[in-house]
């Protein structure tokens, strides 16, 4: 008996490429620049990040005073909640964690909400931006980070939507209770797993 035609079986499809979550495209070589608020212009001298609110030690740090924090990279991927992904990045900064290590935030501070120099804010749990999973970053591929893309220096949350790595963040205050940011008071989810496709409240 003979088998199949190749009309009948269809041609066969690519494999996914397993780093790309549901519902994601791969961007390629591209990065789009998708932004909420008019872009800031921000000097590198004029720059500066506080950590406050439920702490040990409020701390501020300026540009030579964050560089002077322990180095660390990201190589890896991103994903924005518009559907696109970009694989093997590489940014470079400092962990958080080494923040959190001079300010120690209380055992009742669980959330974080991140503030711009824009006015955006963003909310996350501390526990997604502790053990080695997000940075603030000032270089992406050996070069400054551009302001289109939240120069001088940004959040960098690597494994939720990309939403969450607030552009020229300025501020992190450790909350004991979690409160929205400015997408997640406008329908978005308060987490933002791309694994989970947590995209919108209710996901």
């Amino acid at each position: 008996m003979p088998g199949p035609t190749r009309g009948f079986l269809g041609r066969t499809r690519p494999a996914r490429d397993p780093r790309l979550p549901p519902g994601q495209y791969d961007v390629g070589a591209d990065w789009p620049v998708l932004t909420a608020e008019p872009t800031p212009r921000i000097s590198p001298e004029t720059w500066s990040i506080t950590v406050a609110g439920n702490v040990e030690v409020p701390t501020t740090w300026d540009w030579d005073g964050v560089h002077a924090l322990p180095r660390s990279e990201y190589r890896g991927d991103i994903h924005c909640v518009t559907t696109w992904s970009k694989f093997d990045t590489h940014f470079a900064g400092v962990s958080l964690d080494a923040l959190w290590d001079v300010a120690r935030p209380t055992p009742e501070g669980q959330y974080v909400m991140a503030t711009s120099k824009s006015g955006y804010t963003t909310n996350l749990p501390l526990e997604d931006l502790t053990g080695g999973k997000a940075w603030l970053v000032w270089e992406f591929d050996g070069r400054p980070l551009t302001v289109e893309h939240g120069g001088p220096v940004r959040l960098l949350v690597p494994h939720l939507y990309f939403w969450k790595s607030a552009k020229w963040v300025t501020k992190l205050d450790i909350l004991k209770r979690d409160q929205q940011g400015f997408w997640e008071r406008n329908g978005y989810h308060d987490r933002g797993d791309p694994w989970r496709q947590q995209r919108y409240q209710g996901d």
